[in-house]
Protein backbone atom coordinates (compact mmCIF):
# COMPACT_ATOMS: atom_id res chain seq x y z
CA UNK A 1 0.00 0.00 0.00
CA UNK A 2 2.82 2.30 0.40
CA UNK A 3 4.20 1.71 -3.26
CA UNK A 4 0.47 2.45 -4.44
CA UNK A 5 0.82 5.64 -2.50
CA UNK A 6 4.08 6.56 -3.66
CA UNK A 7 2.85 5.95 -7.40
CA UNK A 8 0.11 8.37 -6.60
CA UNK A 9 -2.81 5.78 -6.96
CA UNK A 10 -4.37 6.17 -3.37
CA UNK A 11 -3.96 8.27 -0.19
CA UNK A 12 -2.78 6.77 3.22
CA UNK A 13 -3.82 8.39 6.63
CA UNK A 14 -0.66 9.58 8.44
CA UNK A 15 1.01 6.62 10.57
CA UNK A 16 -0.35 6.41 14.49
CA UNK A 17 3.04 5.21 15.57
CA UNK A 18 6.50 5.56 14.39
CA UNK A 19 8.90 2.34 13.62
CA UNK A 20 12.28 1.70 13.36
CA UNK A 21 12.77 0.95 10.23
CA UNK A 22 15.79 2.44 8.81
CA UNK A 23 17.21 3.65 11.82
CA UNK A 24 20.43 1.93 13.01
CA UNK A 25 20.58 -0.62 15.87
CA UNK A 26 22.34 1.13 18.34
CA UNK A 27 21.95 -1.56 21.48
CA UNK A 28 25.83 -2.59 22.62
CA UNK A 29 26.35 -5.03 25.85
CA UNK A 30 29.00 -6.54 27.29
CA UNK A 31 27.53 -10.15 26.18
CA UNK A 32 28.70 -8.96 22.69
CA UNK A 33 32.04 -7.88 22.82
CA UNK A 34 34.37 -9.48 20.99
CA UNK A 35 36.85 -11.84 22.59
CA UNK A 36 40.12 -10.95 22.34
CA UNK A 37 41.83 -14.42 21.48
CA UNK A 38 40.64 -16.34 18.31
CA UNK A 39 39.40 -19.27 19.23
CA UNK A 40 40.84 -22.21 17.07
CA UNK A 41 39.36 -26.01 16.98
CA UNK A 42 38.73 -28.21 14.40
CA UNK A 43 35.09 -28.91 13.83
CA UNK A 44 35.10 -32.84 14.85
CA UNK A 45 36.56 -31.98 17.72
CA UNK A 46 33.66 -29.50 18.89
CA UNK A 47 31.34 -32.35 20.24
CA UNK A 48 28.91 -29.89 21.72
CA UNK A 49 27.55 -28.25 18.42
CA UNK A 50 24.06 -27.35 18.28
CA UNK A 51 21.67 -25.15 16.98
CA UNK A 52 19.32 -22.96 19.64
CA UNK A 53 16.50 -21.01 17.79
CA UNK A 54 15.87 -17.71 19.12
CA UNK A 55 12.76 -17.68 21.64
CA UNK A 56 12.44 -15.07 24.19
CA UNK A 57 13.15 -11.19 24.06
CA UNK A 58 16.55 -11.09 25.68
CA UNK A 59 17.88 -13.89 23.65
CA UNK A 60 16.77 -11.71 20.70
CA UNK A 61 18.19 -8.39 21.65
CA UNK A 62 21.33 -10.48 21.81
CA UNK A 63 21.20 -12.14 18.19
CA UNK A 64 20.68 -8.40 16.93
CA UNK A 65 23.21 -6.73 18.39
CA UNK A 66 25.78 -9.45 16.98
CA UNK A 67 24.66 -9.39 13.50
CA UNK A 68 24.66 -5.67 13.82
CA UNK A 69 28.20 -5.77 15.08
CA UNK A 70 29.88 -8.03 13.03
CA UNK A 71 27.69 -8.91 9.56
CA UNK A 72 28.65 -7.04 7.19
CA UNK A 73 24.82 -6.06 6.10
CA UNK A 74 24.48 -5.23 9.53
CA UNK A 75 21.16 -5.58 11.13
CA UNK A 76 17.77 -5.55 10.00
CA UNK A 77 14.10 -7.09 10.79
CA UNK A 78 13.86 -10.24 8.63
CA UNK A 79 10.87 -9.96 6.39
CA UNK A 80 7.34 -11.92 6.94
CA UNK A 81 7.88 -15.61 8.85
CA UNK A 82 11.38 -16.12 10.04
CA UNK A 83 13.33 -18.77 12.31
CA UNK A 84 16.52 -17.06 13.77
CA UNK A 85 19.35 -19.77 15.28
CA UNK A 86 22.64 -19.41 17.82
CA UNK A 87 24.92 -22.04 16.73
CA UNK A 88 26.58 -22.94 20.54
CA UNK A 89 29.58 -25.15 21.37
CA UNK A 90 28.48 -25.73 25.11
CA UNK A 91 28.27 -22.36 26.31
CA UNK A 92 30.20 -20.52 22.98
CA UNK A 93 28.21 -18.81 20.61
CA UNK A 94 30.49 -19.76 17.34
CA UNK A 95 27.82 -18.19 14.64
CA UNK A 96 24.54 -17.16 13.94
CA UNK A 97 21.70 -17.98 11.34
CA UNK A 98 17.88 -16.30 10.84
CA UNK A 99 15.79 -17.51 7.80
CA UNK A 100 12.95 -15.11 6.55
CA UNK A 101 10.73 -15.00 3.41
CA UNK A 102 11.86 -15.71 0.23
CA UNK A 103 12.42 -13.10 -2.31
CA UNK A 104 9.35 -11.96 -4.43
CA UNK A 105 10.85 -13.22 -7.95
CA UNK A 106 13.82 -14.28 -8.92
CA UNK A 107 14.30 -15.41 -12.28
CA UNK A 108 16.84 -17.80 -12.41
CA UNK A 109 15.05 -19.91 -9.34
CA UNK A 110 11.60 -19.23 -11.18
CA UNK A 111 12.82 -21.20 -14.01
CA UNK A 112 14.74 -23.75 -11.69
CA UNK A 113 11.27 -24.41 -10.29
CA UNK A 114 8.88 -24.12 -13.34
CA UNK A 115 6.73 -21.86 -11.94
CA UNK A 116 3.99 -19.77 -13.34
CA UNK A 117 3.21 -16.36 -12.32
CA UNK A 118 0.12 -17.80 -10.13
CA UNK A 119 2.02 -20.72 -8.75
CA UNK A 120 4.35 -18.44 -8.01
CA UNK A 121 2.23 -16.17 -6.05
CA UNK A 122 0.21 -19.39 -4.57
CA UNK A 123 3.44 -21.23 -3.16
CA UNK A 124 6.35 -18.77 -2.64
CA UNK A 125 5.53 -19.47 1.42
CA UNK A 126 7.17 -22.53 0.73
CA UNK A 127 10.68 -21.57 -0.07
CA UNK A 128 12.50 -19.80 2.87
CA UNK A 129 15.18 -17.60 2.57
CA UNK A 130 18.81 -18.07 4.98
CA UNK A 131 19.00 -14.02 5.16
CA UNK A 132 21.77 -14.05 7.14
CA UNK A 133 24.24 -16.18 8.31
CA UNK A 134 27.75 -15.33 10.55
CA UNK A 135 30.43 -17.27 12.28
CA UNK A 136 31.76 -14.65 14.45
CA UNK A 137 34.80 -13.02 13.18
CA UNK A 138 37.22 -14.53 16.30
CA UNK A 139 36.16 -18.43 15.50
CA UNK A 140 38.48 -20.11 13.68
CA UNK A 141 37.53 -23.78 12.48
CA UNK A 142 38.16 -25.55 9.26
CA UNK A 143 34.63 -26.70 7.69
CA UNK A 144 32.37 -25.50 10.38
CA UNK A 145 30.43 -23.69 7.57
CA UNK A 146 29.34 -25.98 6.08
CA UNK A 147 28.62 -28.48 8.72
CA UNK A 148 26.33 -25.62 10.75
CA UNK A 149 24.16 -25.23 7.00
CA UNK A 150 24.27 -29.33 6.95
CA UNK A 151 22.80 -28.69 10.49
CA UNK A 152 20.36 -26.24 9.75
CA UNK A 153 18.72 -27.67 6.54
CA UNK A 154 18.09 -31.18 8.50
CA UNK A 155 15.81 -29.47 11.40
CA UNK A 156 14.56 -26.18 9.46
CA UNK A 157 11.66 -28.16 8.40
CA UNK A 158 10.28 -29.59 11.37
CA UNK A 159 11.48 -26.15 13.27
CA UNK A 160 9.07 -24.29 10.91
CA UNK A 161 6.24 -26.49 10.88
CA UNK A 162 6.46 -26.27 14.84
CA UNK A 163 6.31 -22.19 14.71
CA UNK A 164 4.27 -21.71 11.70
CA UNK A 165 1.96 -24.56 11.09
CA UNK A 166 3.54 -25.77 7.59
CA UNK A 167 6.69 -27.16 6.16
CA UNK A 168 8.94 -25.23 4.07
CA UNK A 169 10.43 -27.59 0.94
CA UNK A 170 13.15 -25.17 -0.55
CA UNK A 171 15.87 -22.73 1.14
CA UNK A 172 17.27 -19.99 -1.22
CA UNK A 173 20.49 -17.61 -0.09
CA UNK A 174 22.13 -15.22 -2.33
CA UNK A 175 25.67 -14.56 -2.14
CA UNK A 176 27.30 -10.95 -2.85
CA UNK A 177 29.70 -11.43 -5.55
CA UNK A 178 32.63 -10.76 -5.38
CA UNK A 179 32.92 -10.83 -1.85
CA UNK A 180 32.22 -13.90 -1.01
CA UNK A 181 32.05 -17.71 -3.51
CA UNK A 182 29.93 -19.68 -1.91
CA UNK A 183 31.94 -22.23 -0.78
CA UNK A 184 30.46 -22.75 2.18
CA UNK A 185 27.11 -23.66 0.17
CA UNK A 186 28.91 -25.59 -2.43
CA UNK A 187 30.29 -28.20 0.03
CA UNK A 188 26.98 -27.96 1.73
CA UNK A 189 25.41 -29.65 -1.50
CA UNK A 190 23.44 -26.22 -2.23
CA UNK A 191 23.03 -25.56 -5.77
CA UNK A 192 23.84 -22.23 -7.35
CA UNK A 193 21.54 -21.35 -10.58
CA UNK A 194 23.20 -17.89 -11.63
CA UNK A 195 23.77 -14.67 -10.69
CA UNK A 196 21.00 -11.63 -10.14
CA UNK A 197 20.74 -8.64 -12.13
CA UNK A 198 22.20 -6.56 -9.37
CA UNK A 199 18.92 -4.37 -10.05
CA UNK A 200 17.01 -4.82 -6.30
CA UNK A 201 12.81 -5.49 -5.94
CA UNK A 202 11.94 -1.93 -5.84
CA UNK A 203 14.29 -1.13 -9.15
CA UNK A 204 11.81 0.36 -12.27
CA UNK A 205 14.46 2.12 -14.42
CA UNK A 206 16.29 -1.22 -15.60
CA UNK A 207 19.59 -0.05 -14.23
CA UNK A 208 22.49 -1.89 -12.53
CA UNK A 209 22.35 -0.45 -8.57
CA UNK A 210 22.91 -2.95 -6.40
CA UNK A 211 25.47 -5.38 -5.96
CA UNK A 212 25.02 -8.98 -7.78
CA UNK A 213 24.89 -11.80 -6.11
CA UNK A 214 25.11 -16.16 -6.75
CA UNK A 215 21.80 -17.15 -6.15
CA UNK A 216 21.63 -20.77 -4.33
CA UNK A 217 18.71 -22.90 -3.03
CA UNK A 218 18.32 -26.51 -1.43
CA UNK A 219 15.38 -28.86 -1.81
CA UNK A 220 14.63 -29.82 1.87
CA UNK A 221 12.66 -32.39 0.68
CA UNK A 222 12.76 -34.95 -2.49
CA UNK A 223 9.12 -33.73 -4.31
CA UNK A 224 9.55 -29.96 -3.78
CA UNK A 225 8.64 -29.15 -7.12
CA UNK A 226 5.60 -31.19 -7.11
CA UNK A 227 4.81 -29.08 -4.22
CA UNK A 228 5.68 -26.00 -5.37
CA UNK A 229 3.85 -26.49 -9.12
CA UNK A 230 1.10 -28.30 -7.89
Amino acid sequence: MIRMQNDGLIQLPSPRHGNSNGKRYLRRTPQAEPEPVPFIAPVNSLTDLCLQQVTDRKESHLWNEYIDRYHYLGYHPLPGAQLRYFVRDGERILALLGFGAAAWKTAPRDRFIGWTSEQRKCRLHLVINNARFLILPWIRSKNLASKILSMATSRISDDWQQRYGYRPVMAETFVEIPRFHGTCYKAANWICLGKTKGRGKLEKQHKTLLPKKTIWIYPLTRNYRRLLCR
